[in-house]
Parts: C-alpha cells; structure tokens; sequence
C-alpha cells in the first residue's frame, strides 16, 4: 500500500477521504490547521500534522520526512459567495497554499496529486447540465483559485511529468460537516438554525437551484481514484444530478429533523441562480452506482447532527470589502444561507 498526504482531512470531505484510504489499507498522514477542521474528525488509524498549507518552509519538511507517494488535496475555504470580500485571505489559502503542495509534490518524486476543485469554476453557465467541457467562467475569487489550480496542474504535467486527477464537486452535505460555519453549506445551516429555535433564513425567493450531494456519494470516489489508470490527467464533475431549489432543500431538513418549516427570506445577493452537472464521464471511467437519495441523505445527516448538537456560529473576523456585503452577514443578530457550489 501507499504513503498518502490529505490535506484538510480534519475537515467534511477530507476525513471522509481519509476514511475510505485508510480502510483501503493505505497509509495516511493527514495535514490540517483546525480553522474549519475538527480534531475529533481525524479518523482512527491516520497520523495527524497541525500546520498549513500556506506555510511553505513546513510544507517543504514534511514531504521531505514523510516522502508521499500520492496527495489528496482537500484543504480550501469554500465560501463562494464571500470569497468577494475577503480577496487576500481566498488565495492565499485557496491559490498559494495549492502551489505549495505542487512544488513539494515535484520536488519530492509524488506520483499523482488529486485535487478537489469546485462546480464553481463554471459560473453562471447557459449550459445546463454542465460537462467538463463546458467553458469556465468562474464569477467569484473562490472559483478564479480553483481553475488557476486546475490549469497549473495541467501545466506541470506537461513541464514535470506529474499526473493529476481533479474532481469538481459541488454541494456536498453529510456527516462531519461545520454546521456552525454560517457562510456556506446550507444544509448544515439550515439543521444548525432549526436546532438553536430559530427560522431558516434563505437569500432571494429560493428559486435557485443546486444539485445537493451526499458524502457517501463522493468521498469512495475520490478516494479509489488513484487505482484506475484511466482516470489520470482528466477531470471530472461528482455529485448528485438532481437539482432542487434552496426552498424545496429547507423542506426536506425540516422533516428530516421532525419540525414544521418556518422559513425567512432576506434580501437576494449576487450569486449564480441555476448550478448542477452532469456526470456522464465519471460513470464511464468509475461506473455506474446507485446514489442517495436527497430524504435519504438529509435523514442520515440529521441523524447524526441531533447526536452532534448545535454548534455556535463564527463570525468571519477579516474582512477586507465591505462595499456590497450582504447587510445580513454584517449583522450579528440574522444568520444568512450561503448556497455553495
């Protein structure tokens, strides 16, 4: 078996990652700074390293001492809608903390670095479902950080020889997801805000759609990614192919959790109305599996959120734009619903 690095493997999708690579007999050495992250997240089996990514010098040492066969590259602030407001701190986590996982990748012999990039490098796209050729016109700075990444990938294949695998997921909820984080991850808010006695709050009508996807739906994938040939160089979309509205999302959390929906919406802000993708050439090269479905999912992650309990949510304390920003994030008192992509 292999020596695996996962960065963010404290956070959601990252110890699910883990989980799956550590269960396959691997060897996992998970990276993470605890700012989204959890400790109790890190799964039984793994070795755990608290630093970031963003600090090169310990970056550079811990591929030189561990010397990693493959990255899984996890690690990301993915808050579409306020990465607008908080420029520097987007890419310096989201771009230049990647880089410094590829240099030391190049610099240290790893056969493949799989990457974990977002639906939103497509932006508002006229094309729907979205393939992987479909144009990318990312319309926030999160989005901008990921296709760079995707292309410096593509770029070092072709200088250094290093394979890649990127998956563009979106929407993910499930299990170990920061249901206190209040700008992103909307099924997470919205069970965080039913928990604490108070409404789901919703931008806009809630007509926007997404394609929500269960963990379990993603994180096998990506973890066996590294076994097929076939999937090296290449890209692909992964998740859910149904897309539903935040409305029709907020109804299915208030069941899940037994309560009656008491729904509040705020002002619209800027954010792409209609996002989900089609999943065509992953089936090809993975195959075919029967996803959750939405009740499904949504129950499993109520499940445990109700063992879990409510968790306080954080304020983000660096703003660096504050022209434009939604008056509900500056506001203590009123939890808005970012719907990530």
């Amino acid at each position: 078996m292999s020596k695996i690095l996962v960065t963010g493997g404290a956070g959601f999708i990252g110890s699910h990652v883990t989980e799956e690579l550590v269960q396959r007999g691997h060897t996992v050495v998970v990276l993470d700074d605890l700012s989204g992250g959890f400790i109790d997240n890190v799964v039984p089996g793994a070795e755990f390293v608290l630093g970031s990514i963003y600090d090169h010098e310990a970056v550079n040492r811990l591929f030189e001492q561990q010397q990693f066969d493959y990255v899984f590259h996890l690690a990301a602030y993915a808050a579409e809608g306020l990465s607008h407001f908080i420029k520097r701190f987007n890419y310096n986590n989201n771009l230049i903390g990647s880089v410094n996982l590829i240099n030391a990748s190049i610099n240290t012999g790893v056969k493949c670095f799989v990457f974990t990039s977002s639906i939103a490098v497509y932006g508002a796209s006229p094309e729907l479902p979205m393939n992987e050729e479909t144009p990318a016109h990312p319309e926030d700075p999160y989005g901008i950080a990921k296709l760079a990444i995707e292309q410096e990938l593509q770029a070092c294949k072709h200088m250094f020889d290093l394979d890649y695998i990127i998956f563009r997921p979106h929407n993910v909820y499930g299990e170990r997801q920061n249901i206190g984080d209040k700008y992103r991850n909307v099924v997470g808010i919205f069970m965080n805000q039913i928990l604490q006695g108070k409404p789901m709050t919703i931008f806009g009508d809630g007509s926007q759609t997404r394609a929500f996807s269960y963990i379990a739906d993603v994180a096998p994938v990506i973890a066996r990614s590294i076994e097929l040939p076939a999937a090296r160089n290449q890209i692909f979309n992964i998740g859910s192919g149904q897309p539903y509205s935040v409305n029709e999302m907020a109804l299915t959390v208030a069941r899940a959790l037994g309560v009656q929906p008491n729904l509040v919406h705020l002002d619209a802000r800027n954010e792409v109305w209609n996002a989900y993708s089609s999943h065509e050439k992953l089936q090809r090269v993975f195959g075919d599996s029967t996803p959750w479905t939405l009740e499904d999912g949504v129950q499993r992650m109520a499940a445990w959120v109700k063992q879990h309990g409510a968790r306080q949510s954080q304020e983000f304390g660096e703003i660096e734009v504050t022209r434009n920003l939604p008056p509900s994030w500056a506001i203590k008192a009123v939890e808005p619903v970012a719907v990530n992509a």
